[in-house]
């Protein structure tokens, strides 16, 4: 099916690429291309290079923070007001352009970081070249290069096999989690990955025409398309916003001019007030700058982020997956003891550790299991096999075939099957002291990769451990206290994963169910909320788990480092590999702990906490704002009078109570759980002041007119009101104070102060009369209960609605 796909699309599609034709060659698949050949085929552009680049360049960085939608409206009100004369309220430029430079340094430092750490983490192919094998970059690959494969490899380009024998997973191509066998001949698909066995192939296509590139330019415009809750949040607001401003400002500015006769100077400013105060203009910048320290901090923690959006996503998680081997324990396994059953009979039969020693000698060591007992069996006969079958995740077992006899090795309860409950008893017993339990007997048939049919009789059981993390109590400890429920799913034994999980202090643990006895949707739905420990799961049941839980509601993690984990690693929400792990896994993740140190898990939950609850806790700022210059907007509309603030006065209200207090508490520590929907909080949190806002300053107004007070002494007030509902909402946002949090608030108070008296003229700030100073201290006065009871009304609203939205979702 795969290469009708791939025909059909050579058929149909034309991709430009810079390349000369050059010759095909069939190397010897124990020499490979030579020097001359492979740098032939670099100068022609035959290497394996990704259709798209890995990250943004630094012109894209600078393109796309410079040429934005808002910095539009922002010049051509800069303009306007160049036109008009107003060169005072042009303060809000200089704020812009060092917002510009502020996300273009950081998005780049960012940039450099990450690229440094992907480096690191860049997947690399065992190529043969010369006669000899290196391990290289996969990027550095040319055509007809013979790269060896094996368990863990995920296929980096189209290939065809030379020689050996691998089975594959293409469910990432196809949706199908059958493992195919391939032998001399067979294409290997780029995008699929090698579940067991080994092979030499030689690369047929690469680079641009290889078939995951192909779906890689299919799916782009997709995934570029996904984003976190936080900035669809914000995009949201952004676009919302970006629509509104329009129509508002030309209302104002016609109002203004033609109705109240207004001069076309005082009209223009006026409107250009209320616009730049509706311009949430740092707010996605905030956003972008604290995801980007984000990312850099994590790559100090030998943490790489493939996915922005799982910093947000991991600090919403409730659940967390996890495997017993790579996470709960060591990445290495040794054996700890050999067991022979009943039937052995070491009068007629060869010494079991001889047995032992040939299957392993006739099998490549792809993973940590057979590495262990490779290392452990090293007697041997010297008999050579005629077929060897690489173990299998999906059946849990492998076997080695000579002339008169096979032997298999796997999982006692797919090798036995029906005679299993013969010897569980004394499985359980070596299971039951944390062991991993593995049988080794002789079948009656040659098995072939699938499940088995005929009879085995198990000639010994073996014994084999991982040592249990060392910080893995304290790890799993923290997201219990977390509230973030632990499930283990592993392939091995139920009760030996149990009783390792108890030893990890993992809660729940002795509440474990055996996989392979879960036939139904049904029964795993049911299971997955019921159970802490699951043992004998096959590949595709981890990604049933994953699906069962995000249908009940739950937010996702899944850590892995093998093949098997791969399904579930891009079913889950956020998908976590050691780089220790499989190339698969690494290349599946949305994160890679590079050092494969599970214990740094709970500082990347923090540094997602701290990212979200800060970027709401200041968005909240920057809407209070938005909130009042809409509706003041709307209410100068309504009652006829112009807009009372200008450019000026509203950029030194945004400076110090909104954009400098923000961008210190965005990059302040914070441990606090995440909780509801990021817009929904960050606008109930600002709705309050921004009334308050509206209230204090429309009465203020009206009673000036009434009581004849000049313009410029309203504004001039107003501006000062606003200013005390800011600091106050500022101080109840910043709550509990810190000496920071302190500083900060004391800081912006004393600066603005002296913006209000020194450079009182660059920001309009007027004395003013003795009708307005008393309409002041009134208004000023009245804002603190105003604020305090508009606040406990929010408050009382959301928690109806809270207790409204909770009986719905019982009844449903």
């Amino acid at each position: 099916m795969l290469r009708r796909m791939a025909e059909r699309w050579d058929e149909t599609e034309e991709y430009d690429v810079d390349r000369i034709p050059v010759d095909r060659l069939k190397p010897d698949c124990c020499q490979g291309l030579n020097d001359m050949q492979v740098r032939e085929r670099k100068d022609k552009g035959w290497r394996n290079i990704p259709v798209d680049p890995p990250a943004k360049t630094t012109k894209d960085i600078i393109k796309d923070n410079v040429f934005t939608y808002f910095n539009l409206i922002f010049v051509i009100l800069a303009a306007l007001l160049i036109v008009v004369g107003s060169f005072r309220d042009l303060t809000f430029m200089p704020v812009v352009i060092i917002n510009t430079l502020i996300g273009i340094i950081q998005e780049v430092r960012a940039k450099n970081v990450l690229e440094k750490m992907s480096m690191l983490n860049a997947p690399r192919a065992m190529v043969v070249r010369n006669g000899e094998q290196k391990m290289i970059d996969v990027e550095e690959l040319v055509l007809d290069d013979i790269v060896i494969f094996k368990a863990g490899n995920q296929i980096c380009a189209d290939a065809i096999v030379e020689s050996g024998e691998v089975q594959v997973n293409e469910s990432l191509l196809t949706g199908e989690a059958d493992e195919i066998t391939k032998h001399k001949g067979d294409v290997l698909m780029s995008g699929s990955f090698v579940v067991s066995g080994q092979c030499r192939a030689r690369l047929d296509k690469v680079g641009a025409d290889s078939y995951i590139s192909r779906l890689t330019l299919e799916a782009k415009a997709m995934k570029e398309g996904e984003q976190s809750e936080m900035i669809r949040s914000l995009d949201k607001l952004v676009k919302g916003v970006g629509i509104v401003i329009i129509p508002i400002g030309l209302i104002l500015f016609s109002q203004s001019f033609f109705l109240n006769e207004e001069s076309f100077r005082s009209s223009i400013t006026a409107m250009v007030a209320a616009v730049v105060g509706m311009i949430p203009e740092g707010l996605y910048l905030l956003a972008s700058v604290a995801l980007a320290v984000s990312a850099i901090r994590l790559a100090g923690q030998k943490v790489l982020l493939h996915d922005m959006k799982s910093i947000e996503t991991l600090a919403r998680v409730n659940v967390l997956c996890v495997d017993k081997t790579g996470t709960i324990t060591e990445n290495t396994m040794k054996v700890q003891g050999l067991k022979a059953s009943k039937n052995y009979d070491k009068e007629k039969m060869p010494p079991l550790k001889e047995l032992i020693g040939d299957f392993a000698a006739a099998m490549s060591s792809d993973n940590i299991t057979m590495e262990a007992i490779q290392a452990h069996f090293q007697e041997k006969s010297g008999r050579e096999p005629v077929k060897v079958t690489p173990f299998s995740s999906e059946f849990k077992y492998s076997s080695v075939s000579y002339e008169d006899t096979a032997y298999v090795l796997g999982a006692p309860e797919f090798v036995l099957r029906e005679d299993y409950e013969e010897y569980e008893e004394e499985i359980s017993k070596y299971a039951g002291k944390g062991y991993r339990v593995l049988v080794f007997g002789s079948s009656e048939e040659k098995p072939d990769g699938k499940a088995l049919k005929g009879k085995v009789i198990p000639l010994a059981f073996i014994m084999l451990a991982n040592p249990i993390r060392k910080e893995a109590k304290q790890t799993f400890a923290y997201f219990e206290e977390q509230g973030v429920e632990v499930k283990v799913i592993s392939g091995d034994n139920p009760v030996t994963v149990s009783e390792v999980a108890k030893k990890a202090g993992i809660a729940h643990a002795e509440n474990y169910v055996d996989a392979s006895e879960l036939k139904s949707e049904k029964d795993i739905s049911e299971a997955v909320l019921k159970y802490s420990v699951f043992g004998r799961v096959t590949p595709s049941q981890k990604r049933q788990f994953v699906k069962a839980l995000k249908e009940a509601g739950r937010t996702v993690a899944m850590t892995g480092d093998g093949v098997n984990d791969v399904l579930a690693l891009k079913d889950a929400d956020c998908s976590i590999a050691m780089a220790s792990g499989s190339d698969a896994a690494a290349q599946a993740s949305q994160l890679v702990l590079l050092d494969s140190n599970f214990a740094c898990m709970p500082s990347v939950v923090l540094e997602g906490r701290r990212v979200v609850n800060n970027i709401q806790r200041s968005a909240s700022l920057f809407l209070v704002k938005n909130i009042f210059s809409l509706l003041l907007a709307l209410f100068s509309v309504v009652f006829m009078i112009t807009y009372p603030l200008e450019p000026s006065q509203v950029s030194l209200i945004s400076m110090f109570t909104i954009g400098v207090p923000a961008f210190f508490l965005a990059l302040e520590p914070n441990k606090n759980m995440i909780q509801g929907h990021f817009l929904t909080n960050v606008f109930l949190k600002a709705l309050p002041a921004g009334l308050t806002d509206v209230l204090a300053v429309g009465a203020l107004v009206v009673f000036g007119q009434t009581f004849g007070v000049d313009q410029s002494d309203i504004s001039t007030a107003a501006t000062m009101l606003l200013a005390i509902v800011g600091f106050m909402i500022l101080f109840s946002i910043s709550k509990p104070m810190n000496k920071i949090r302190t500083a900060v608030l004391a800081g912006c108070v004393v600066a603005l102060l002296f913006c209000s008296t020194v450079l009182n003229q660059l920001f309009a700030i007027t004395g003013m009369s003795a009708k307005c100073i008393m309409l002041f201290v009134v208004f000023s006065i009245a804002t603190e209960p105003v604020l305090r009871y508009l606040t406990l009304l929010v408050g009382k609203i959301r928690e109806v609605y809270g207790k409204v939205k909770k009986k719905r979702n019982e009844k449903i």
